[in-house]
């Protein structure tokens, strides 16, 4: 570590926490409406339909919601801890200023979510898209982005520390404004900044990265490229 604050090169670089879920034995859900600050305790919510329904400020703990329909679903400050979230699908549900914790998100099919505001700490969502995901203001701690496609994804103004992205794509984000720490992109098979790409300080990149960012890189310095005149 530097005097200011930042690693050596070649420093080693701290591992992201991955979730381990182990759900208890679940209890079918009644299949009644969700209702605001309702309190889910080892649930299995199996292809319910929750369009439109209001969660906001819901605390749910060791559930699983398989296959469930989330579009406009209100999720407002809702709380997930230790929990399963496998084949949800929905657009515009919204998530902002949600807490995820002991998460995993596997094959979700998402539209226009919103987790502005949230926090989420060791986080995997793997498989599945998403499409116009918006993280603005919030704070992702030991998160991994795992085999999923990520389209128009919005990290404007947030916080990422220890985050990783593998074997997906990065498809048109927004990194105005964020802060990132320990982030790891060497790995996502593609990888396409719209905005911000001078808030790329504290990411990993890989060598290819670097060229295939090289004209974005090269836009925000003002350097215009062009080949020699005969």
């Amino acid at each position: 570590m530097t005097k200011d604050g930042r690693k050596r090169a070649g420093a080693k670089r701290p591992a992201v926490r991955v979730p381990d879920v182990r759900l208890p034995e679940l209890r079918p859900y009644d299949g009644a409406e969700l209702e605001p600050e309702g309190d889910y305790d080892g649930l299995a919510f199996t292809d319910a339909d929750f369009a439109g329904q209001s969660g906001i400020s819901a605390r749910f703990l060791d559930c699983g919601l398989y296959a469930c329909a989330l579009d406009e679903t209100e999720l407002v400050a809702a709380r997930f801890t230790d929990c399963v979230l496998d084949g949800i699908r929905g657009v515009g549900t919204d998530l902002s200023k949600a807490g995820l914790r002991d998460v995993e998100v596997r094959d979700a099919r998402l539209g226009g979510t919103q987790l502005h505001g949230a926090v989420l700490e060791r986080v995997v969502v793997r498989g599945g898209k998403i499409d116009y995901l918006n993280l603005r203001g919030a704070v992702l701690k030991d998160v991994t982005f795992e085999g999923v496609v990520l389209s128009e994804a919005d990290f404007g103004g947030a916080r990422l520390e220890r985050v990783a992205f593998r074997g997906g794509v990065l498809r048109r984000a927004d990194f105005s404004g964020a802060r990132m720490t320990d982030v790891d992109l060497r790995a996502a098979a593609e990888i396409d900044i719209a905005r911000g790409i001078e808030h790329l300080s504290g990411a990993l990149i890989s060598p290819s990265q670097l060229l295939d960012l090289a004209p974005a890189f090269a836009a925000q310095l003002g350097v215009r490229v062009e080949a020699a005149e005969d």
